[in-house]
């Protein structure tokens, strides 16, 4: 496991202690020191991805980076594909925080993978969907979107540390229903992260909403001003501090203990037929690591209030959310690298429920390194 290290007095000794050796030598004196520098460990790589909230300018990463640093988290590296992007004052301003973006669009257009290649980050601060809302587009879809974008962020590292924001409010002058939408959508992540956390790769929900005020925290009613920025500083800092006290793995991929290990896969739901009150659908678990995959588990969170009544090709179990986790059967728990599994269910449905949607999600059982 991998920690930040807090900057401490006994490298300034050792630097010290080393100058005076130096100074006595040509006196025929030596000076031993009494203790011996770490060797330096990698800095942790922390990606804050999201809109311009984050990075145009995105000055709540300064407050950020500064409080870090003050409070001794020596060893960090903000990752991301865009520069500093003003702020004034000293900080790592690197991120990925693309004006304008959807994450809905990130998602459909695969864009995460080449930035997560590019940059390698251990631990993802996201703060994303406020264009998506805006936009009007259905929760369900944006969660959706937010699930392809976990996936492939495990896919880069399986160990991915993940720490989602409920937004912060919104109230443009142009969108009377944004502020409830924001609202509505919110109240949706909490589940979306329970469902979608592993032990591996844990998803926490950072409350950036609460407290947060339109008329007094921006200058224009969704981007935060001086005021808003310290506030979203100050919610993410205990989450983050919390992550890398605990630590993280040195590398995606480090060898673990001998057996098995959660790999990457992804999971797709497709819906085959509906009626009024229920439909099929049907779910494709594909193993996306280098690995053969010897069995496999899929999470499905259906839309709606819907609940699945019957799996074949695999196994299940409903928790009281109606969220249903299914394992491989006998025959279909082998996947080969790029190999995939399907599996069908029927399941019940409010009369008022729309078009079938649910959120899925899996971990695949691959050899240990």
């Amino acid at each position: 496991m991998r920690r930040t290290r807090r900057s401490s007095p006994h490298l300034r000794i050792v630097t010290v202690l080393g100058l005076l050796a130096t100074l006595l030598l040509p006196l025929g004196l030596t000076v031993a020191p009494r203790a011996t520098a770490a060797p330096a460990a990698d800095p942790v790589r922390v990606m804050p991805l999201g809109d311009s909230i984050t990075g145009s300018p995105g000055c709540w990463r300064a407050v950020l980076w500064n409080r870090l640093v003050t409070s001794g988290y020596t060893d960090l590296d903000f990752v991301g594909t865009l520069p500093t992007q003003g702020c004034g004052q000293a900080h790592d301003g690197d991120n990925e925080g693309h004006g304008g973006e959807l994450v809905t669009n990130v998602a459909d257009q695969n864009l995460l993978p080449g930035r997560l290649a590019a940059t390698r980050p251990d631990i993802v601060v996201m703060h994303f969907g406020t264009n998506d809302v805006w936009s009007s587009i259905a929760p369900d879809r944006i969660l959706a979107a937010y699930t392809k974008l976990v996936t492939q962020m495990r896919a880069s590292d399986p160990d991915m540390r993940i720490l989602v924001a409920q937004l912060i409010p919104m109230n443009p002058s142009s969108c009377a229903a944004c502020a409830q939408r924001v609202v509505e959508f919110n109240a949706r992540i909490p589940a979306w992260a329970r469902a979608t956390s592993t032990d591996c790769s844990p998803v926490t929900v950072v409350d950036q909403w609460t407290g947060f005020s339109t008329a007094g925290d921006t200058y224009d009613g969704v981007h935060p001003n001086a005021s808003g920025d310290d506030k979203i500083a100050a919610r993410w800092y205990p989450a983050l501090a919390a992550v890398l006290d605990a630590g993280v793995p040195q590398d995606p991929g480090d060898p673990g203990d001998p057996g098995e290990e959660p790999g990457a896969c992804t999971a797709r739901f497709r819906a085959v037929s509906s009626w009024q009150g229920g439909y099929q659908g049907e779910v494709t678990v594909t193993n996306t690591s280098a690995s053969a995959a010897s069995g496999w588990t899929a999470t499905v969170v259906p839309a709606a209030g819907a609940r699945l009544a019957q799996v074949w090709n695999g196994t299940h179990t409903t928790a009281a959310d109606g969220t249903a986790t299914v394992t491989n059967a006998a025959w279909n728990g082998a996947l080969a690298p790029g190999a995939s599994a399907t599996f069908g269910f029927v399941a019940t449905a409010p009369a008022t429920a729309g078009a079938p949607a649910a959120t899925v999600t899996c971990t695949a059982k691959t050899p240990a390194a």
